[in-house]
């Protein structure tokens, strides 16, 4: 099972110094990838997320990518129907590129209605778009020149092109436990959970592996862990593993940097308890 942890790219904590430092922190400690969350903009009073301060995912995973050479670099998640797939793909492929390709693109349809209004996004075609979001994606990065025949984006893309496409295949890992995301998950290269635990995970394993038996989909689930217990971070992390689960992304809820590095580097501890 790998395991991977979470930028300090929100609240207080988050900036470019505290980005870098754990980048690099989590590359010397072997994980396997680092990963942002995405909200553009929230109501005043919105009670979650806890905090306004969001640095730009795929930014941020730029900046990290500037600093390291091996660690993956993923989004959990991106929120696809509120952005318009033409430059997000551009966005993609270019850090693609430039992390000599690293990227893990987490996907999901979004919850915050208020958000998709202020961006002018309607709230209740997001199924819609996120599929035919991808689909416009997949069809960029893959053709030259590319003709994309757009029905719910507004989109007029005809014997078109956009370079430069990315040096290997983004995968893309949907977030949700729905119904309509577990589909789309089989569909494509992954299945990110959040907020499931082993017990709740397992079914749902067994659903995706018996469609998709293939190793290279890829089974995630996005877990918080409270940085106190470490012998708690071990046992679930090992209850995932025996679930099935093949990577598990750590996101400690610490408020500092200091603090959320000293967590980082126990979730390493626990991690190598579960891998002996």
């Amino acid at each position: 099972m790998q395991i991977g942890v979470h930028l300090p790219q929100i609240g207080r904590k988050a900036g470019p110094e505290a980005i870098r430092r754990a980048a690099v922190q989590a590359e010397e400690l072997g994980f396997a990838d680092v990963w942002t969350s995405e909200h553009i903009i929230l109501p005043k009073n919105a009670a979650y997320p806890p905090s306004p301060i969001f640095y730009d995912p795929v930014l941020t995973l730029t900046w990290a990518a500037a600093y390291t050479k091996r660690v993956g670099l993923g989004t959990s998640v991106l929120v696809l129907p509120m952005r318009h797939p033409l430059p997000l793909a551009k966005e993609l492929a270019t850090l693609q590129n430039l992390s000599e390709g690293r990227l893990i693109l987490g996907a999901g349809v979004g919850w915050l209605e208020a958000e998709f209004a202020a961006l002018g996004v309607p709230f209740r075609e997001r199924g819609r778009r996120m599929d035919e979001g991808i689909a416009m994606m997949r069809a960029v990065w893959n053709e030259d020149p590319v003709s994309f025949p757009a029905r719910t984006i507004p989109a007029v893309i005809h014997d078109m092109r956009s370079l430069p496409q990315p040096v290997k295949p983004i995968p893309i890992w949907i977030g949700g436990s729905s119904e309509p995301a577990l589909k789309r998950a089989l569909r494509l290269d992954g299945w990110h959970g959040s907020r499931v635990s082993p017990e709740q995970a397992a079914p749902i394993v067994q659903r995706l592996r018996a469609a998709r038996p293939e190793p290279e989909f890829a089974i995630s689930v996005r877990n918080g862990w409270d940085g106190k217990d470490a012998a708690a971070l071990a046992a679930q992390l090992a209850g995932f593993r025996d679930a099935g689960v093949g990577h598990v992304l750590v996101e400690p809820a610490e408020r500092t940097l200091d603090d959320w590095l000293r967590a980082i580097e126990r979730v390493a501890r626990a991690a190598e308890a579960v891998r002996k």
